[in-house]
């Protein structure tokens, strides 16, 4: 099923992930769409409302909701399009084969084709209108090495270094695509978290470098960056790093990564403190 697949890429994260988020000065005030891509998390996907088969309708307290909420404090008659789909990856965006459409299921938004064609499409329609994007893109793309070294972690602390560079290239062209179509808008790329609240103190080190990858694709090809890994597991004490990922996600009580409410606000915070608005 996609939900054990999600889950399973979730956790896999929490095998492979620097510092403060990138704003890079005051951005001007958002514009008539705020687009928002990425997988399930930019969906808003938790494993209760998967599980009562609620239509995409029902998916409302992400944290693609929450940063629309402020958005609308500024620019009240701002419309979100949401093309994030579940199950996606830095490879299926661009490619197609996003599996949540594979099993017959709605999007929030629904389009034709790839969803890095369709942002294209639509920022070409809509040309210079469309300010702010977010972008969630990287849990998927780790599923495949946790796969590989089934979930061996010195196998994938080897695979890490090649993998890593290999997701923040896409993530980095992806952006540099959404760039040139939209030049004046303003573009955030959500950093990574790890999952593993089992084995922290192993696993950070190795989810921070993915993080620090990330954000230098991101700022390098012209995106801000929200940096949410000192958000969700603070440093410096592991009990507290544990409680703080077990209130934020679902992962303790539901062996899923997605966010709670509560993770979802915590996303969106970061992501308007790093869009400088």
């Amino acid at each position: 099923m996609l939900r054990q697949a999600l889950v399973a890429a979730g956790v896999a994260a929490g095998l492979l992930i620097g510092p403060a988020a990138d704003a890079v000065g005051a951005g001007p005030a958002p514009k008539s769409y705020y687009l928002a891509l990425g997988d399930s998390i930019a969906y808003g996907l938790q494993p209760d409302k998967y599980d009562r088969g609620v239509p995409p309708s029902g998916y409302h307290t992400g944290y693609v909701d929450d940063f629309a909420r402020r958005l609308r404090q500024l620019a009240p008659t701002i419309r979100v399009v949401n093309y994030s789909c579940p199950g996606e990856s830095t490879v299926t965006f661009v490619r197609g084969g996003c599996p949540w459409l594979a099993e017959g299921k709605k999007l929030h938004d629904p389009f034709r084709g790839t969803q890095m064609n369709a942002a294209l499409a639509f920022l070409a329609a809509h040309r210079g209108q469309v300010s702010p994007i977010t972008v969630h893109l990287w849990g998927n793309d780790i599923d495949p090495v946790a796969e590989a070294c089934q979930g061996d972690f010195a196998c994938i602390k080897k695979r890490a270094p090649a993998a890593i560079a290999q997701i923040s290239a896409r993530l980095g062209r992806i952006v540099r695509r959404l760039r040139a179509a939209a030049p004046d808008a303003e573009i955030i790329v959500n950093g990574t978290w790890n999952f593993n609240y089992a084995d922290l103190a192993q696993t950070d080190p190795l989810l921070r470098s993915f993080d620090t990858a990330l954000r230098r694709a991101a700022t390098g090809a012209g995106a801000r960056f929200a940096e949410l890994f000192p958000l969700i597991n603070p440093q410096g004490n592991v009990a507290r790093e544990k409680a703080r990922v077990c209130s934020l996600l679902f992962i303790c009580k539901r062996d899923d990564p997605h966010p709670t409410d509560a993770g979802y606000r915590v996303i969106a915070d970061a992501v308007w403190k790093a869009s400088g608005y």
